[in-house]
């Protein structure tokens, strides 16, 4: 059997697995949109740790990591170092989160937001937030998945056909399943790339170099010791200043917890100890970046002049004279990582546009609107994949320029449980002014008075805003702001 047949074969199994995976979870569910969305609030801890540990790092991991050590060095190291810290919010805002949903409903970011702040249209606008910035994240999970099948094939499969065939397992599985089998095939696919991920990330600086000692000093022989210099490379190539790494790591942070996909898992898990429990474990789930930024690093000497640097993990791969199912295996693992995060954001965006947004406009039946979801999650999977095929920017590129939007969520999630003062004035004008902030400085970054990242500013006014206009106006319903206050 020909070395490129092997590998699709391999592949084409994996696929066939994260299917059934992803669709036996539908058999017990309930058809309520309780079920879809929140899998009747029955996660185990294992199934919450994949769920918060793959729906995170994924495409922008596997693919852009290994992308920006390739071509920047230690900027790289941004991704660690606002994992390390990003995950704490959750750890007190989602036990509060639990309590709420279970006691009153919810099931989504903005239901609990929209509750406590009195306000269908602070749903809407949110619906339509979590929308915008979640199509660029799919779009970038689906953009990996087509570099990978591209390469691995070497042209045989076009770019268009790799994402179009990985994401159209992920949309067959969502649709029936909803967030149990994004659940249960992300138990799967994070364990798949977490063995992948150590095992190439210990053997290419070994086989290539000796040791990942060697291959460090290689790098520095060859010249390229500004890549090993913190904060490594800007995307030009020049010296990247302490201003935009710091930013930038300062704004992943903030956004992190408050990703909606990411929230939204509060409302899933079995109780409030196993939620605190996962956020406990989640540090372990970020070690496997080590190999990842490893892969990246291997290449810098031996591959010289790869494009696109993101494309630089299969293009290793298909360069070293391996076995074609150790080939195939890894492969794989890059694409469970696109897809274990594509899956838990097409579900979200589904949920969040129908459930925040068209049913607080529109009264809707549960059995409508869980099939407007399930029509969403096909249409949404559509336009994201229509931007995949035309997109030409990096993958870490891609979704840095995302959190500066939905990093001003986070300031309007903390006063609704740690202080009362907040009113419904004061969080629309922080956030629709923090939005407003970051998206000028991101499409004219040449005005900024200093060179930080534009989700900084958004933060800057929309915490000015929130602060200013509340002490401005009347304080809200006091009943109202006392179950949040009681939810700790």
């Amino acid at each position: 059997m020909e070395t490129g047949t092997t590998i699709l074969l391999i592949v084409g199994v994996y696929l066939l697995i994260s299917l059934l995976t992803g669709i036996i979870p539908s058999l017990r569910i309930t058809s309520s949109v309780s079920g879809y969305v929140a899998g009747d609030r029955s996660m185990n801890a294992f199934i919450l740790y994949f769920v918060i540990g793959a729906s995170i790092f994924s495409s922008f991991a596997f693919l852009g990591g290994p992308g920006w050590a390739y071509s920047r060095g230690a900027a790289a190291f941004y991704i660690i170092a606002y994992g390390v810290i990003g995950i704490v919010p959750l750890y007190f805002f989602g036990p509060r989160a639990w309590r709420l949903g279970k006691e009153h409903g919810f099931v989504t970011q903005a239901e609990l937001l929209a509750n406590r702040f009195d306000s269908r249209f602070l749903s809407v606008m949110l619906a339509i937030l979590s929308v915008v910035v979640f199509i660029p994240y799919l779009t970038l999970q689906m953009v990996g998945a087509g570099y990978v099948l591209n390469v691995i094939s070497e042209g045989l499969i076009p770019y268009w056909a790799g994402a179009g065939v990985t994401y159209l397992v992920v949309l067959i599985y969502v649709y029936f399943s909803g967030v149990m089998g994004v659940g249960w095939s992300n138990a799967f696919q994070g364990m798949f790339m977490m063995v992948m991920a150590w095992v190439l990330g210990i053997y290419l600086p070994n086989t290539l170099y000796g040791g990942i000692g060697p291959m460090f000093e290689a790098i520095m022989e060859a010249g390229n010791t500004a890549m090993l210099e913190a904060p490594g490379l800007a995307a030009d190539g020049t010296a990247w200043n302490w201003w935009g790494y710091g930013s930038a790591v300062l704004v992943s942070a903030v956004g992190f917890s408050v990703w909606p996909h990411f929230f939204m898992r509060s409302f899933a898990a079995k109780n409030v100890k196993t939620m605190r429990l996962s956020v406990v474990l989640y540090p372990t789930f970020l070690l496997f970046l080590v190999p990842i930024l490893l892969i990246g690093f291997s290449a810098v000497v031996a591959f010289p002049g790869v494009e696109p640097a993101d494309s630089i993990l299969p293009h290793i791969l298909m360069q070293l004279d391996l076995p074609a199912v150790v080939i195939g295996l890894f492969c794989a693992g890059a694409l469970a990582a696109s897809m274990s995060s594509g899956d838990a954001i097409l579900h979200s965006a589904a949920s969040i546009g129908i459930r925040d947004g068209i049913s607080q406009v529109v009264n809707l039946t549960d059995k409508t609107e869980r099939l407007l979801i399930q029509i969403s999650v096909l249409v949404i999977g559509l336009i994201a994949y229509l931007f995949a095929v035309v997109i030409d920017v990096s993958i870490v590129a891609l979704l840095l320029g995302s959190y500066g939007g939905v990093a001003q969520i986070f300031p309007i999630i903390f006063v609704m449980f740690y202080w009362s003062r907040a009113t419904k004035a004061g969080a629309l004008a922080g956030l629709f002014g923090g939005i407003a902030i970051n998206t000028l400085f991101l499409l004219f970054p040449e005005i900024k008075p200093l060179p930080v990242h534009e989700g900084i500013y958004g933060l800057i006014a929309n915490i000015i805003l929130l602060i200013g206009v509340s002490l401005a106006t009347k304080p809200d319903d006091p009943e109202r702001i006392l179950r949040f206050r009681n939810s700790g």
